[in-house]
């Protein structure tokens, strides 16, 4: 059988080692962490359990559809079950509202909103759902390597509702008129890392999401998604080796990469993958040569925002709060300038609440919270201790007001992570979080390639890549890389890479 070396066990490299695996490939996954996971890795401390990335689980059917091609479930390997309400948002004003579970409840909330609201919704809404079945039963499944793959009447008589040259911002505005509503209904986009207004209007397909398809929570925490991700590759021959990082690929004259070195070790390959940061793999692991993209190319990338998080332990319940909290009671503008037009430390950021002891005994002892903060944070900005703890007590004292009750000296479990972090124990380029940012001009073919043009046999997967940065993306992601391969590289035929553009 060909040998395939993936780099990396995050959502995309674990997809891809099953998909390559169940291809007959004989696949080996080389993580440089102690655990699989990628940005999706957990951490416990004092009793409490931490996922330390991804913590919104939207889109059940790509996780369904996932398993189901390897003859598997979901429930398989973990419990999933739908929060309702959905997430708590804090508005100025004291406007609080709670995004329900059940879509007729949604629209009574619009029409509360403003007048007619419900209505509008529901317009919005199929609007959406168009766009969510042409983008994610279609177009994502596209490897995005030419123009020639979209030339297809499929997709033609598609493009008026997917609405490629109108701003998300445009669409919500031409049908709400309240700032509440409106908000809503844009904050999905800063998950895709643009503004609302940089965000083509293709992307209300994650208002359909998060709306219609409704939020939900694996129990034991997002990494029970991994777990389960890695006992099925495993069942299907795959090897991880952890603690392994990947220092150099080795490409021979003719431009083929024949292994990688890891620990001064060669191993072998008669293909590789790499689901690790894109850059940092052009980079660090690759010579001049071999490079699809120099570096002024990537200087000019929008990339999606950073993040402040931190991973708190309380000793301590907390009321009127839910699994999900959104403090959207700042100025949203000038937040979003921080972030993308004048790249700074915001002084009174929007941020993000995560809760799940509201939901999971398991993640915290009892009659104790666990409670993760997030803010988002333009990339390779200036990271010091004293600049994240100015904002950590700005969304603490905030959490204390909404609360009403002292945190600060009920906090026994705190650490921090950051642009720094994200940088060391992930190799982010310019410490992103989430990617390129979903523009127009970063979406589908204008993305970075999955193939490398040089090396004809080393090839790319994940959040840089298409289909672009979420869990379900990266899931497709591999799945995509995969059947590419299999296409150019028969797992019998070790040397034929003739056929190799």
């Amino acid at each position: 059988m060909s040998k395939a070396l993936v780099i990396g066990s995050g959502f995309a490299g674990i997809s891809a080692a099953s998909h390559l695996a169940q291809k007959g490939y004989e696949v080996r996954v080389l993580e440089k962490n102690e655990g699989a996971g990628g940005r999706c890795s957990v951490w416990s401390n004092d009793g409490f359990t931490f996922d330390m990335g991804p913590s919104w689980y939207w889109m059940p059917d790509v996780f369904e559809r996932y398993f189901n091609q390897f003859g598997k479930q979901v429930q398989d390997y973990y419990t999933l079950d739908r929060l309702d309400p959905g997430y708590r948002v804090f508005f100025p004003e004291d406007l609080c509202v709670d995004v329900p579970g059940n879509e007729e409840e949604l629209f009574q909330l619009f029409d509360r909103l403003e007048a007619n609201g419900g209505q509008k919704l529901k317009v919005f809404l199929k609007n959406a759902k168009s766009k969510y079945e042409a983008g994610m039963n279609d177009l994502v499944h596209r490897p995005s390597i030419s123009f020639t793959e979209f030339i297809d009447f499929s997709i033609v008589k598609q493009l008026p509702k997917l609405k490629l040259f109108t701003s998300l911002t445009a669409e919500i505005n031409s049908l709400f008129t309240s700032e509440a509503a409106r908000k809503l209904l844009e904050f999905p986009a800063y998950f895709l890392g643009a503004l609302p207004k940089d965000t083509p209007a293709l992307y209300s397909l994650m208002n359909y999401a998060d709306l219609s398809l409704g939020t939900w929570y694996p129990q034991g925490g997002m990494h029970q998604i991994i777990k389960g991700m890695v006992s099925l590759a495993e069942e299907l021959g795959v090897d991880f080796e952890y603690n392994a990082e990947v220092e150099k690929i080795l490409v021979d004259k003719t431009g083929h990469a024949y292994g990688v070195s890891v620990n001064s070790t060669t191993y072998e390959a008669d293909l590789i993958v790499a689901g690790a940061d894109y850059h940092h793999v052009e980079s660090k692991l690759l010579e001049p040569a071999w490079r699809n993209y120099r570096e002024g190319f990537w200087d000019k990338q929008v990339m999606a925002p950073s993040s402040l998080i931190y991973y708190l332990g309380i000793d301590k319940r907390l009321d009127n709060i839910l699994h999900h909290n959104l403090f959207f009671d700042e100025d949203i503008e000038q937040f979003g300038s921080d972030i993308y037009s004048k790249p700074q430390w915001p002084e009174k950021p929007l941020f993000y609440v995560c809760c799940p002891s509201k939901t999971d005994a398991s993640v915290a002892p009892k009659g104790k919270e666990n409670v993760f903060l997030l803010m988002p944070l333009a990339p390779d900005l200036e990271d010091t201790e004293s600049l994240r703890e100015k904002r950590f007590k700005f969304m603490i004292d905030k959490l204390e007001a909404i609360t009403g009750t002292s945190i600060h000296d009920s906090i026994s479990v705190k650490r921090g992570f950051c642009i720094n972090d994200f940088k060391s124990r992930y190799h982010a380029y310019r410490g992103n979080a989430y990617g390129l940012a979903n523009t127009l001009r970063q979406t589908a073919i204008f993305k970075p390639k999955m193939i490398n043009k040089k090396v004809k046999n080393l090839f790319y997967t994940g959040q840089l890549t298409v289909p672009g940065p979420g869990v379900p993306p990266s899931l497709i992601s591999g799945e995509v890389v995969a059947n590419y391969i299999s296409k150019k590289i028969p797992v019998t035929q070790k040397e034929n890479y003739d056929a190799l553009a």
